[in-house]
């Protein structure tokens, strides 16, 4: 039975200056790793995630090649691409190096508005807490 893909979203950062292409990798990467993406578990269609992230299609063919070549993901011709089977751990190093990307460019992003570190910090201490309490709680 083919499990279709439920347990990623999908998403891009266009102000991050990391192409499109590697951004796909990096979250079917960092899926894999924290046990969202399953082996077996099929991918979105070239088409299909092409037009949910509103880019051209190439690149997202361009991400689905590589990571064939990493041996991440095969495609079965007529039946789609499917997270491999066997697949090496993403060693600590790269998870952080990916971990490091992220925060540096959403910190980037609100600094260009004005925001301090202080305030960028607090808000997510803010965002935190408010992830812990239960639903309609209050601070």
């Amino acid at each position: 039975m083919i499990e279709e893909l439920q347990s990623i979203r999908f998403s891009l950062e266009t102000t991050s200056g990391i192409p499109f292409y590697k951004q796909i990798i990096h979250q079917v990467e960092m899926g894999i790793t924290d046990g969202r993406l399953q082996p077996g578990m099929k991918l979105p269609t070239v088409r299909s995630l092409a037009v949910e992230l509103r880019i051209n299609p190439n690149t997202v063919a361009r991400a689905y090649n590589e990571m064939e070549i990493r041996n991440l993901v095969e495609t079965q011709q007529g039946s789609g691409t499917f997270v491999k089977s066997q697949q090496e751990d993403i060693d600590q190093m790269k998870r952080e190096r990916i971990l490091s990307e992220i925060t540096r460019t959403y910190i980037s992003h609100a600094s260009s508005y004005g925001f301090t570190l202080e305030e960028i910090s607090s808000h997510i201490h803010d965002l935190l807490l408010e992830k812990q309490l239960p639903k309609g709680g209050k601070k």
